[in-house]
């Protein structure tokens, strides 16, 4: 049985929760490290982060920290910690910091690297068509995600899959290797990343979640996907009295190869109902929507109250 360890958690989402978790089950974690709470809801009433929130409940002291000042670092230094263990903490943390731990500083993340080093590795490796993904262990150091790799565990991106799906299922996978990296560290060589291969996971902006008509089918299938939960696919519907345009969420579709027509044009009702659109190679049918405002909707049920424009253009060119 492998020995308990003095651990120092630093997350903040909900995706660091279940390491949080299993690290408090099996080893001794002293503190943990969050972001501070942020305003949220109705009321705008401060709220704590989701890891914050377990941490309490397994009470387990917790830190809200803005930066690691001299002083931060000190309090940090005075817990004495074997591990470090870092998942989506939100801040970039100074090599004093790192230098802390008596045997290592690990952080696990969403990615088989060097690949989406970075903020969206979900995001991106589904919008880019990535056909697996994995979690990372590493050792870390200064750098953006670019420390040497201490285990790497994989899984297929399905056709099935969304950013949501994926999401908790690496966080599941990320508490298993960051406990088996901790039990077995004494076996486990780092190996360094590759540098040229590496790509980079920029964070994703609501913008570019706009559906592109002009695409491929597959294209626009695996962004769709890339962009579910968050920030969530649209399309306009044109432009409000303000200037901004009349957003239309897609919450699901269905590709039919078989209908063709200018991009973006608005080819009636698909199998299902809803509101046909023409892309590169065939056409989209939204078959699930939700406009500004209202609830989620099948797209029938849209097109029984509201009328589509016969094109469909970018924001910019509306």
């Amino acid at each position: 049985m492998a020995s308990r360890r003095r651990i120092v958690f630093m997350g903040t989402p909900d995706f660091a929760v279940p390491t949080l978790t299993h690290l408090a089950e099996h080893h001794d974690v002293i503190a943990v490290y969050a972001q501070p709470p942020r305003k949220s809801g109705r009321g705008m009433k401060l709220r704590p982060s989701p890891v914050h929130a377990q941490a309490e409940h397994l009470g387990i002291p917790v830190h809200t920290p803005l930066k690691f000042d001299a002083d931060e670092t000190t309090t940090l230094a005075a817990l004495a910690p074997d591990f470090l263990v870092v998942v989506a903490y939100g801040m970039i943390l100074p090599q004093a910091v790192l230098d802390i731990p008596s045997v290592m500083p690990i952080n696990g993340h969403a990615s088989i690297l060097p690949r989406w080093r970075g903020a969206a590795p979900i995001h991106r490796a589904i919008a880019s068509g990535d056909t697996i993904i994995g979690v990372t262990a590493m050792k870390m150091e200064a750098g953006l995600d670019t420390g040497p790799m201490l285990k790497i565990i994989e899984t297929p991106i399905t056709s099935s899959d969304d950013t949501g799906i994926l999401h908790d299922r690496l966080a599941t996978m990320t508490a298993e290797i960051l406990g088996e990296v901790i039990d077995g560290i004494a076996s486990i060589t780092p190996t360094p990343q590759d540098d040229e291969h590496a790509t980079y996971a920029e964070k994703i902006t609501p913008d570019e979640a706009e559906i592109d008509f002009a695409q491929p089918l597959h294209v626009i299938d695996a962004r769709l996907r890339a962009f579910r939960p968050f920030p969530g696919s649209w399309l306009s519907l044109g432009l409000a009295e303000d200037g901004k345009p009349i957003r239309l969420k897609v919450k699901a579709i269905h590709l039919d190869p078989s209908q063709k027509g200018e991009a973006g044009q608005v080819l009636g009702k698909g199998a299902n109902g809803g509101p046909l659109i023409a892309a590169a190679n065939g056409a989209v049918e939204l078959t699930m929507v939700q406009p500004q405002g209202k609830p989620v909707m099948s797209g029938l049920d849209f097109l029984n109250g509201n009328t589509m424009p016969p094109q469909i253009l970018k924001a910019g060119a509306d």
